[in-house]
This record gives C-alpha cells, structure tokens and sequence, in this order.
C-alpha cells in the first residue's frame, strides 16, 4: 500500500528530556484519517495494526478524535521515516486497515514549523 498518503514527511524537531537534562531528537509523525465506526477502529488499531506497526518500529501512539468531523481521527507516532515507509509497503497492511473500517488512506501532515511557548 505505497501511496502518496502513506509517504510520510519526518518531523524531527520534537525534543525529549533526558535523565542528563541533554536533549535529543525524537521522531514523531502525525496523520489523520476518517473512519466508519470509532469502536471497531480503535479494537483493530489496538491489537493487529499495534502489532504489525511495532514489527516495523513504532514505539507507540496517541490518538485523538477530531471534534469538529464525524468518523475522523488524528494520530501522532513515535516512529522514524524508514518504519513508517516499511509500514506502508507491508502488503499485509491494507486487509487491516479494511477491517478496521478506514474510510480512505492515512494523510500524513506537513510541519509548518515549532515555536517555543
């Protein structure tokens, strides 16, 4: 499932602490797609496409439910640029994508930029 949806623009301005008050780049991508059912999205996200996105690198995500539009959902992963490309080209990845309802392909944003405050 490569598609220009699925190409993601890296963002690496996200800082993280860490224990030697260093800082260090994090890779986060953030992309939105819409939905049939929040609920059936979520159990598939949460178990099949957790796994199949941890196998190729992801350390995780946050979820968010756009308030504004029904059926769509945000998600921000801590994920690098080669993981989330091997992600979109795992030829198992559109089957799960279907069970879990999505209504069309992942848009991945484009950083504008990071401002302090």
């Amino acid at each position: 499932m490569r598609s220009r949806g699925l190409e993601a623009t890296l963002v690496r301005t996200v800082r993280a602490e860490t224990r030697r008050d260093e800082k260090q780049e994090a890779d986060v991508i953030l992309a939105t797609t819409t939905v049939e059912d929040l609920d059936r999205f979520v159990e598939i996200y949460s178990t099949k496409g957790a796994e199949k996105r941890k196998l190729h690198g992801s350390k995780g995500s946050t979820v968010f439910r756009d308030p504004n539009e029904d059926g769509r959902v945000w998600a921000i992963f801590d994920w690098d640029l080669e993981g989330w490309g091997n992600f979109a080209s795992d030829p198992d990845v559109p089957a799960i994508m279907q069970e879990a309802g999505h209504k069309n392909r992942p848009q991945v944003t484009e950083l504008v930029g990071r401002f302090d405050a």
